[in-house]
């Protein structure tokens, strides 16, 4: 090798290393900016504005431009808190079982219709905008809701079918990954003993995909979490308590996305606001962690 092509070698692994390191320290930056400019408009909520931490998270009145008997805003988030979960959690309910046995019929049924029909299916629902699944809702969960619960058809629970099929591919895909992870022998192995093709699914394969799929479905609840405009369009934006699943409700994001463009910066109403995001914020940061936790005992029990 002559020297002119060692330097050229040489030159190329530093070019390598400064691009690469660059695009890693730009990232954290980002990550980190994020994080403080959310934290910082939002703690002034506590430190400027002087509104107790449970008087935000345990308030049953969002109005910021009034004030309570004690002179401080009214800006109870409980209400948004209850709806973002509730809508969470019932749209998880919805789609956990269908991504599922969705997953099972595409590895364990027919491998072949899953690769060639399924998989595009999946991936063509991911890529429709939120608004269409919105404008979707509006004109046909809403009404049909409607239709049989009476009321307005806005609340909870068309918050919750419409952000079902909203997380449903991304619970899909995952669950389709973490049951084709599992090893062709612990299926062999069951089949051995006896075991129908049912029972190894049940017993064996859903099992060993248990880690996996507890994380897909934490990432589908993140996802659902911090979903805003299709949200925005069904549940009927009431910043109060849901007495029920058909009442119009609220939940952190849908306050946020109507909110925060008619406010000046540095008031009251725009610091609670900026509070909402950072509560959201630190919700996202609850499901990695939980992702990871889940991910390290998963690693833990296959060792």
């Amino acid at each position: 090798m002559s020297s002119k092509q060692a330097m050229s070698k040489r030159r190329l692994e530093r070019c390598g290393l400064t691009v690469t390191g660059a695009c890693v320290t730009l990232v954290a930056v980002l990550v980190v900016t994020l994080i403080v400019m959310v934290a910082s408009h939002g703690l002034a909520t506590f430190t400027a504005d002087g509104i107790p931490l449970g008087d935000f998270l345990l308030g049953t009145t969002w109005n910021p431009h009034q004030a309570d008997a004690a002179g401080n805003p009214t800006v109870g988030a409980l209400p948004m808190i209850c709806g973002s979960f509730a809508v969470t959690l019932l749209a998880t309910a919805f789609a956990l079982p269908i991504a599922v046995g969705s997953a099972i019929f595409v590895v364990e049924v027919a491998p072949g219709f899953g690769r060639r029909v399924f998989q595009p299916l999946v991936e063509l629902l991911v890529g429709i905008p939120s608004v269409v699944f919105g404008l979707i809702g509006l004109t046909v969960v809403v009404a049909w809701t409607r239709g049989w619960a009476g009321g307005t058809g806005y609340g909870i629970f068309s918050g919750a079918v419409v952000l079902a099929v909203m997380v449903l591919p991304t619970i899909t895909s995952l669950s389709i990954d973490a049951v084709a992870a599992v090893p062709m022998s612990y299926r062999e192995g069951s089949y051995a003993l006896g075991c129908t093709r049912w029972q190894t699914i049940w017993n064996v394969v859903l099992r060993s995909a248990r880690p996996s799929l507890m994380t897909a479905t934490i990432l589908g609840m993140t996802r659902a979490f911090g979903e805003s405009l299709a949200v925005q369009m069904v549940i009927g934006n009431s910043a109060q308590v849901p007495g029920s699943l058909f009442t119009p409700a609220s939940t952190l994001t849908s306050i946020l996305t109507m909110g925060m463009g008619n406010e000046a910066m540095g008031t009251v109403y725009s610091d609670a606001l900026w509070s909402l995001a950072l509560l959201l914020l630190g919700m996202s940061l609850v499901f990695i962690l939980i992702i990871h936790l889940i991910g390290s005992k998963g690693v833990k029990a296959h060792a």
